[in-house]
């Protein structure tokens, strides 16, 4: 599960404004992720996601753990840092939301925040939204930050984004750090409009990394209520044919991907979440998979289109 969607006011998903309380405030998202996290972990979630960049996220997963100790013992827990979430918990009248810089100073801060906001050193931890320039693939003293990391036990890794996902993740691939392989995971965009990625993580999922599939719903335009167009005809008549929502199936077309560890499911809400989570016995055909191929877009577009997303 991740919480991207419920740590901070505004985000990049279609339709939120159905999802969320009217009045986002602090207490009101708290509230919402704790409920959220208590009904993942019953139904059997063990893999938890968030980021420095996703408001109060990490806070709030961190007094979630705090406050059941010894029960959720068994977690994995993944964060990012990289991006510094800049909006003040505001959904309007902000020019940037977040803003990126991979230096090591930014490690420095961030990783200290993390540990401090989860009560606890993550399990893995990720470089976000890393793209061929970044100096997360280049800079030695920040690798050298990052072997530190390792060395005590925390899984390094890179989040991806943009249309170069699996340049950047072949790129990855070549780093090390004292001479071994320095990253462990991947986390990258992977879904039925933007497959583009699969081969490279293939790749990076036999080279022993742990793969984690984000924006499997492709920012809820593979939703029920916004999967209406001729681009998702395809998904719409497999959903009817399973008897599952769109929303299941495409998240059950990641998780038959056999690079997949793991799959994120960004519900904002427990029925959202339920329905999310019919995917993992959604056994789907490889005639039923292929017919789903044909709803690709080319990167550029997919990408060009989530930037057009507004923040709301």
């Amino acid at each position: 599960m991740g919480t991207a969607a419920v740590g901070r006011p505004g985000y990049l998903t279609l339709g939120r404004d159905l999802d969320l309380p009217a009045e986002r405030t602090v207490e009101a998202l708290r509230t919402r992720t704790h409920t959220l996290l208590d009904a993942a972990y019953a139904a059997g979630v063990r893999y938890f996601d968030t980021a420095r960049s996703y408001g109060r996220a990490e806070e709030f997963l961190g007094e979630w753990l705090a406050s059941r100790p010894g029960n959720v013992a068994d977690v994995t827990i993944g964060s990012k840092w990289g991006y510094t979430y800049t909006a003040d918990w505001r959904t309007s009248g902000v020019p940037v939301h977040e803003v990126k810089e991979h230096s090591t100073a930014v490690f420095d801060r961030q990783v200290e925040e993390t540990r401090t906001l989860l009560g606890r050193r993550p399990d893995v931890y990720l470089v976000h939204s890393v793209t061929p320039d970044s100096p997360a693939l280049t800079d030695p003293a920040l690798h050298t930050r990052l072997a530190g990391l390792a060395a005590e036990g925390v899984r390094v890794g890179l989040s991806t984004s943009g249309p170069a996902q699996a340049a950047t993740v072949r790129a990855a691939l070549e780093v090390e750090a004292d001479g071994r392989p320095l990253f462990a995971a991947v986390q990258s965009t992977w879904n039925v409009l933007e497959p583009s990625a699969g081969p490279a993580l293939a790749e990076a999922h036999a080279a022993g990394l742990l793969v984690v599939v984000k924006e499997g719903m492709a920012n809820g335009r593979l939703a029920d209520r916004n999967a209406t167009g001729p681009d998702t005809a395809a998904l719409r008549a497999l959903a009817a044919a399973t008897g599952a929502s769109c929303d299941a199936v495409a998240l059950a077309a990641a998780a038959a991907r056999p690079w997949a560890d793991v799959v994120l499911s960004g519900a904002a809400t427990t029925g959202q979440l339920a329905s999310n989570l019919i995917a993992a016995g959604l056994g789907l055909t490889s005639a039923q998979l292929a017919g789903l191929a044909p709803m690709a877009e080319p990167a550029e577009a997919y990408w060009r289109t989530r930037a057009a997303l507004p923040w709301a």
